[in-house]
């Protein structure tokens, strides 16, 4: 859409820069169009669609904290093979001091007052938004978890102004950092309940699975962003980490950075209308194709006409059953092939 369709509109009508103007610019029209436009308008989509998914998910909320409410009335034999609500008490506890923990010592600036304040917050919004990305998750199998990440930092940069725009901002980083793993992992862990009930699993013995392995994750998932970031650097055309720069757009606005309001505020507008479609997340999925480079969205595109003469010349159960395994295989053996060179860039370079 971006380069096929609303590039060739614009030039047709004289709105693009001529070849002597990106020739002084040091550019191209396309890396011209790609900064100044598609990226702006992708970006404020992201925010939108996102925003507008919590919005469309809010039956969901309710039905959410109606179930919780009918579930705390009940005692059945079930509840026996949950764990102990002992230990989620100590799990809030422990949440809690690990948010003030990171507030605090993400920099000097950080009164104590300021630093429970956003522990508190924080230790809430995971809670509330934690029930909500399960319920949909359960529901859809999508969930908006960058629309609540997005506005937990909002919430917790109010709340961390009076110390600066930059200790604000580390410190609301910090702690949102630490809110959307937590609120992740509990979506990860409400869909394979969903899987385990259906297959007649234990509940007790797949959350103790989850605790056991949860530790792992985060820490190969630190180890290999390191690597990748010293080999393409995170935000580069190798690694546009699009809900990252969503997210940094979004906190220089609050703290009156010189950004694009018009095209964030017109890209939102957009988004938000795709999420009100009916297709769960399309927002996000089209505002990706706006910001990301057009070498990825040009695979994306190859791939999605090859499923769509898949279906049409071999049928539906060929491509779930054929392409959709093939499809998949190339998706991780590419992540492997550059998770190993970016390491071999990384040995190289010590």
């Amino acid at each position: 859409t971006c380069y096929w369709i609303l590039a060739p509109m614009l030039s047709a009508r004289g709105l693009l820069p001529g070849a002597g103007q990106l020739a002084e610019m040091g550019t191209s029209v396309t890396n011209y169009l790609r900064l100044s436009l598609f990226r702006p308008l992708g970006i404020g989509m992201l925010v939108g669609g996102a925003l507008a998914g919590i919005v469309l998910a809010l039956p969901l909320i309710l039905g959410a904290i109606r179930s919780m409410q009918t579930a705390s009335k009940l005692k059945t034999e079930a509840s026996k093979d949950e764990m102990p609500i002992r230990l989620l008490y100590m799990a809030v506890a422990g949440a809690f001091l690990v948010m003030l923990a990171l507030g605090i010592l993400s920099t000097p600036e950080m009164t104590l007052g300021r630093g429970i304040l956003m522990a508190v917050l924080g230790t809430l919004w995971v809670w509330m938004a934690g029930v909500i990305l399960s319920e949909c998750i359960g529901r859809t199998n999508w969930s908006p978890l960058s629309g609540m990440t997005l506005i937990g930092i909002t919430i917790l940069i109010f709340v961390s102004s009076g110390i600066g725009d930059r200790a604000a901002v580390v410190a609301a980083v910090m702690v949102g950092a630490a809110m959307c793993v937590a609120m992740s992992q509990a979506t990860d862990l409400m869909l394979d309940l969903k899987t385990g009930y259906l297959v007649g699993a234990t509940p007790r013995a797949q959350q103790i699975g989850q605790f056991l392995g949860t530790w792992l994750g985060p820490i190969l998932v630190m180890v290999l962003i390191f690597v990748l970031h010293k080999a393409y650097g995170l935000g580069s055309d190798a690694l546009p980490a699009p809900q990252g720069q969503a997210l940094a757009s979004v906190i220089q606005s609050i703290v009156g950075g010189d950004v694009p309001l018009d095209k964030y505020l017109a890209g939102a507008g957009l988004g938000a209308l795709l999420s009100s479609s009916g297709i769960g997340g399309l927002g996000v999925l089209v505002g990706l194709g706006f910001y990301l480079p057009f070498s990825i969205v040009l695979t994306y595109s190859i791939g999605t006409v090859l499923r769509l003469l898949s279906d049409w010349k071999r049928g539906v159960s060929f491509s779930e059953n054929v392409g959709v395994p093939i499809a998949a295989g190339l998706i991780v053996g590419e992540a492997l092939v550059g998770v190993g060179n970016a390491v071999v860039k990384v040995v190289q370079g010590f």
